[in-house]
């Protein structure tokens, strides 16, 4: 078992073989944790999602249409996971915020928030919005979730030459608002 590729692996598992599933995780999981480690410094939320992302290929491996890697289909999976774990996130943190009560009249902003004041109101954010939905999810996959073009084609459902046009198309609709 342990000389089969990924593809024939991932076929097992969703077949319910679980020493192939352990194979496949004994294999993926160094690189996904990897990846997940350079976009999060919080281990606890690394750990949780690298968990919580090879569940999901346990009960999604029959889902795989056999196109593309498996490894990153599997990154895709783990890079939707940690985006789903910042919202969390940012929603408790909300909800603890609004419900904190604030003994000082005025709280001074973090540097994060100051910087991200000042991109999003210097024109960033109506640029983003003018572009269309195709080049503004390529950016997503792309530069937030940190994806290889190969990754976000396989995310998207898009050949790679289509995923490279709209981020160089993007990149371009954004400098000249900017400029």
């Amino acid at each position: 078992m342990l000389g089969a590729d990924d593809a024939t692996l991932l076929r097992r598992v969703a077949r319910g073989d679980t020493t192939a599933f352990g194979v496949l995780y004994d294999r993926l999981s160094p690189m996904v944790l990897i990846r997940l480690r350079g976009r999060c410094a919080d281990a606890e939320v690394v750990a949780d999602v690298l968990q919580d992302s090879f569940a999901a290929v346990w009960q999604s491996a029959g889902q795989w249409d056999g196109r593309g890697e498996v490894a990153g289909w599997v990154w895709t999976i783990a890079a939707r996971r940690l985006v789903d774990a910042y919202r969390r996130r940012a929603v408790r943190a909300a909800a603890a915020e609004r419900n904190a009560a604030v003994t000082t009249a005025e709280v001074a902003p973090s540097a994060e928030a100051v910087v991200l004041d000042e991109l999003l109101g210097s024109g960033l954010e109506a640029a983003l919005c003018r572009l269309s939905p195709e080049l503004r999810e390529v950016l997503q996959a792309t530069v937030l979730d940190g994806l290889s073009t190969r990754e976000a084609a396989v995310l998207l459902g898009v050949p790679e030459g289509t995923v490279k046009a709209r981020a160089f198309r993007a990149r371009s609709v954004l400098r000249q608002a900017l400029a």
